[in-house]
C-alpha cells in the first residue's frame, strides 16, 4: 500500500513539473511571478497631447526602454487640466510597475504650487524612477522689434514702461513661471499675455500681435532656423545646446539666475523592489544610448539623466520657491 501511495505521490509531482514547463498549471499571477518583472507591456502616460516637448520624449525613449525591459512601452496621451488627468490617473493605477508617468516639472512643482487640492500629492504619490531630460526656456522676440539682448529690452522697458507684453504658453505653466522671477530680477515689467499652447503664443509673435514671448528652445528653433524670429536669451543655467550663440539670462548681468524646466519619469508609489530596480538601470542605459541622446539634442532638449533620489530632491526644492513666485507675482490658476 505504502508503495503503491509513493508511486502515485511521484506521479503528481512529474505532472506538476512537466505542466510548469509548458506554462500551464499556474494562475497568471503565479505565472507572471515566475517570470519576474515585466511579464508585459508597459504603458507609460504623457500627460499632454500629442507632439509638444514631453510627448516627444516619451516616443524618443520608449523603444529604447522596452528593449531594455524585454516588453514594449505603449505611450498614451492623457491630456488635460495642466497635466492634472494623466497625472491622477498615474497617482491611482496599481503600483505594480506596469504604468508610468512622464511628465515635466509642472506637475509636480507648479501644479501644486497654485493649487493645495490636486487628485494627487507630488511627493506621496510617486516613485520616481529618474530624470530624463531638461527642457531649455527662450526669451524670444519678434524680428522687426529693436531689441536684440537683454540689456535693450530692460532700456526699451525703461523708457516705455507701459508698451511692452510678452506671451507665454498658458497662464500658471513653466514658461509664466520662468518669466516672472526673470523680470524681478531686472526689475521691469511686462504684461502677460496666456495663451492655450505654444502653437498660438508663436503664431501671434510672428505676426507682431505681441513683442515677446518666453517658449521653450524646442517649440522655438523652427522658427528661429527661419529668421521669423529673434532670440534674447536663455533662462537656463547654461546656454541651450542648439543654440550656442544665445547667452543666458545670467550671462546677460543677472549672475545666478536659472529658470527652465524638466521631465521625469515616475511611477505609483509603492512599486515593488525588483521592478524599481530593473526599472532604474533601464531609464539610465537607454539616457546613456547615444541615438537616444542625438534625437533629444536634435529637438531642442537637454539629455540629462538623474537618478529618482535626484527627482525627490528637486521637486522638495523646487516646490517652495514655485509657491513663493506665485505669491509674490499673484499667479493663480485659471
Amino acid at each position: 500500500m505504502k508503495c503503491l501511495q509513493l508511486v502515485k505521490r511521484r506521479r503528481v509531482v512529474l505532472l506538476a513539473a512537466t505542466l510548469a514547463g509548458l506554462g500551464l498549471g499556474l494562475g497568471p499571477l503565479q505565472r507572471a511571478h515566475a517570470d519576474g518583472y515585466p511579464a508585459k507591456p508597459v504603458q507609460l502616460v504623457v500627460p499632454f497631447p500629442p507632439g509638444g516637448a514631453v510627448d516627444i520624449v516619451g516616443r524618443t525613449i520608449s523603444k529604447k526602454l522596452g528593449d531594455r525591459l524585454g516588453q514594449p512601452i505603449v505611450v498614451e496621451n492623457k491630456a488635460g487640466a495642466g497635466t492634472v488627468v494623466g497625472a491622477a490617473y498615474v497617482a491611482n493605477a496599481p503600483a505594480d510597475g506596469y504604468t508610468l508617468l512622464i511628465s515635466s516639472g509642472s506637475t509636480f512643482t507648479v501644479n501644486p504650487a497654485l493649487n493645495a487640492k490636486l487628485p494627487y500629492d507630488p511627493v506621496k504619490s510617486y516613485e520616481p524612477i529618474g530624470l530624463v531630460a531638461r527642457v531649455p526656456l527662450i526669451l524670444l522676440a519678434h524680428r522687426d522689434v529693436p531689441v536684440n539682448n537683454l540689456r535693450q529690452l530692460i532700456a526699451a522697458v525703461q523708457r516705455t514702461p507701459d508698451k511692452f507684453s510678452y506671451g507665454s504658453f498658458g497662464n500658471g505653466t513653466t514658461g509664466h513661471f520662468a518669466a516672472e522671477p526673470a523680470w524681478s530680477a531686472t526689475g521691469i515689467k511686462l504684461l502677460h499675455v496666456p495663451y492655450r499652447g505654444s502653437a498660438p503664443a508663436m503664431a501671434d509673435l510672428m505676426g507682431g500681435q505681441i513683442p515677446f514671448t518666453i517658449d521653450t528652445v524646442a517649440a522655438a528653433l523652427p522658427q528661429l532656423k527661419a529668421g521669423k524670429i529673434k532670440a534674447i536669451a536663455v533662462t537656463g543655467a547654461t546656454r541651450a545646446t542648439q543654440l550656442p550663440d544665445v547667452p543666458t539670462v545670467a550671462e546677460g548681468g543677472f549672475p545666478g539666475f536659472s529658470a527652465d524646466s524638466w521631465l521625469a519619469v515616475v511611477a505609483p508609489r509603492g512599486l515593488p523592489a525588483e521592478a524599481k530596480a530593473k526599472l532604474h538601470k533601464a531609464l539610465a542605459d537607454t539616457l546613456a544610448d547615444a541615438e537616444v541622446r542625438s534625437k533629444l539634442l536634435a529637438a531642442g532638449l537637454e539629455p540629462s539623466y538623474a537618478n529618482g533620489d535626484a527627482v525627490l530632491a528637486q521637486i522638495e526644492d523646487e516646490l517652495p520657491r514655485m509657491r513663493a513666485i506665485a505669491q509674490r507675482a499673484q499667479i493663480r490658476a485659471d
